[in-house]
Formats: C-alpha cells, sequence, structure tokens
C-alpha cells in the first residue's frame, strides 16, 4: 500500500522546485516509461532504485519534461546523468549572488549570459538556467561526442537554439583559453570539475557509492549517475582543476563578473584561498549547498570592485 509522504527536502534552495517528494503520478502521466521503474519500499513510499543508471536516466527524463518543458532529453550510455534537484541548486545560488549587486533583484533575460565549464552531454546546467530564468548560455566540452548530443537536446527543443551556443574545447590543457575571445563579457563562469585524480579513484568512489544505495558490497561497480573519462577524474584531480581554472580566470578579469565552480572536497578550500588571493581577485564568497547525505559548496571570485560589479550590465 502507498502512504502519503508530504516532507521537504529543507536543504535545497528555497525556490527549487524539488523540494518536495517526487510525485511520480505527476511524472508518468509525462512519461509513461518512466513506470516500469517506480515501485513502493518499505516504508510503502514510491521511489525508483537509485542504483540503477536507466531507473535515474528515465526519472531525469522526467523531471525535464514535467517541470523544464524539456523533450527527448537523452544521454549515450556511460555519460554523467546528473541529479537535477542539486544542479537546480547550483543555478538558484547563482541567482541569489548576482541579485547582491542588483538591488536585490534576480535577474531575469537574455541579457546575463553564463559560460558552463564541461556541460557534458546532458547540458544540464544550460538547461535549467534557461528554463528557469531565461539566461543565455555558452556550453564546453572537450569532448567532441558530448557536444554532439547536446547539439541534438537543442535540435528537440528549438526554443533552445537560440538560447544555448556549444563550443568545444580543442586543447585539453586550458579551460577559458580558446574560448573566451576579446569582445565576450560573461555574467559568470560555472563549473562541476572531476573530483578524482585517476580513473582508479574514480571507481573505487563509485563502488562505495552503489554499496551504499544497495546496502551491500558491490566488487563490480555501475556508476548510478554515469560518467565518462574526464567528467569524473583529470590529473591532479578536483584542486588540479581548480588551480588551473583561477590562473586562467585572472586573464579574464575584466570579461566576467563572476567566476563560480563547486568545490566537492572541503580540504581543498584553504589550497583554493591562497591561489585566489596570488590572482588578486577583489571578491571571494564561498556558498554552501547540501544534497541529502553530501554536502558542497560553490566557491565564487571576481576581479572587479563593489562599484564595477553594480554597474555591470544584469
Amino acid at each position: 500500500m502507498k502512504a502519503n509522504d508530504n516532507s521537504q527536502k529543507d536543504n535545497l534552495h528555497p525556490r527549487n522546485l524539488h523540494r518536495n517528494r517526487y510525485d511520480f503520478e505527476k511524472l508518468i502521466s509525462n512519461c509513461p516509461e518512466l513506470k516500469a521503474f517506480v515501485s513502493i519500499n518499505k516504508h510503502g513510499i514510491e521511489t525508483i532504485d537509485f542504483s540503477n543508471p536507466l531507473a535515474v536516466k528515465t526519472l531525469n527524463k522526467a523531471l525535464l519534461q514535467t517541470y523544464y518543458d524539456i523533450q527527448n532529453w537523452d544521454i549515450p550510455k556511460n555519460y554523467l546523468c546528473p541529479p537535477i534537484p542539486g544542479r537546480a541548486d547550483y543555478i538558484h545560488y547563482i541567482a541569489d549572488l548576482l541579485a547582491e549587486t542588483n538591488n536585490g533583484i534576480v535577474p531575469k533575460g537574455n541579457s546575463v549570459l553564463g559560460l558552463d565549464i564541461g556541460t557534458g552531454a546532458n547540458l544540464i546546467y544550460p538547461i535549467l538556467g534557461y528554463s528557469i530564468y531565461d539566461w543565455s548560455f555558452v556550453g564546453t566540452d572537450i569532448d567532441k561526442k558530448a557536444i554532439e548530443n547536446c547539439s541534438r537536446i537543442i535540435e528537440n527543443n528549438p526554443r533552445l537554439i537560440d538560447a544555448i551556443s556549444l563550443q568545444q574545447q580543442t586543447e585539453s590543457r586550458f579551460i577559458f583559453k580558446n574560448i573566451i575571445i576579446p569582445e565576450d563579457r560573461f555574467t559568470f563562469t560555472m563549473c562541476n570539475p572531476p573530483f578524482h585524480a585517476s580513473a582508479e579513484e574514480a571507481n573505487k568512489s563509485a563502488s562505495r557509492k552503489v554499496s551504499n544505495l544497495k546496502e551491500k558490497r558491490n566488487t563490480n561497480p555501475v556508476l548510478n549517475f554515469g560518467g565518462h573519462n574526464a567528467e569524473l577524474w583529470c590529473n591532479g584531480g578536483e584542486i588540479g582543476f581548480v588551480t588551473q581554472m583561477i590562473y586562467e580566470s585572472a586573464k579574464y578579469a575584466s570579461q566576467c563578473l563572476w567566476f563560480t565552480t563547486l568545490v566537492s572536497k572541503k580540504e581543498n578550500l584553504s589550497s583554493i584561498y591562497k591561489i585566489l588571493k596570488k590572482v588578486n581577485a577583489v571578491s571571494v564568497k564561498t556558498i554552501g549547498m547540501a544534497q541529502g547525505q553530501k554536502n558542497s559548496r560553490i566557491v565564487a571570485w571576481s576581479f572587479l570592485s563593489e562599484a564595477e560589479q553594480k554597474s555591470w550590465k544584469l
């Protein structure tokens, strides 16, 4: 028997549409294929098996279709399938950050231009940013197959064509070089950097996650949220990637209001702050986030004075 569950996910941003439990009846009505993955758990609550990659992808497809009017969203096998509520939080917290120098008003419309570093095959941040706040985006990735899949998502949703453009980063050792050109002015950049320093480290993490979800040991892990090479690991891991990003950002100091990145590992913060001081960042902010049992944070920095930030057109 199905139980009613009206509990809220209070750790999500107040404007997040996913603070309540998933309404599977509504989701299935919009995406009938989700029904095959929904079951009732031992507490009598409808749910899916979050250790099943196909179930997670189908839930994402249903959420995007139901709440953001995104049709025919899909990703290739083994690519990162992001949890929508947490990704929406990043967008909402950037909106709050922009409001701080905009008389407390969250800016909406295509004058806000975001740069999504490592957009992956899922295109999730540009989709959410456009759907929620009508922002424009440039999505970048080093993976040609990921960019091609993002192009298909845009083609399947014509309203995204004028809002989101894509650019492949052809030199993997760079982040902003080749992407930001002299006439560009980005309102913000965002990034979910690779967490791990090697494929082995990423696989160990995956095994722990799946074991926790299944409540049993798993020696042959399947990533429930997927993840393909550069999406999960890079030389130097998270701190190496963010360090490179900070040093490069200083070269484009006047062309972006706020540079931002997710930082998963708390122990990396002290090094990040030292590097930001070294490159003379004027403003540095750390914004806490939490989804379920996981705590993360956004680190944001700007090279512009407060007066310059306030004069930026939003």
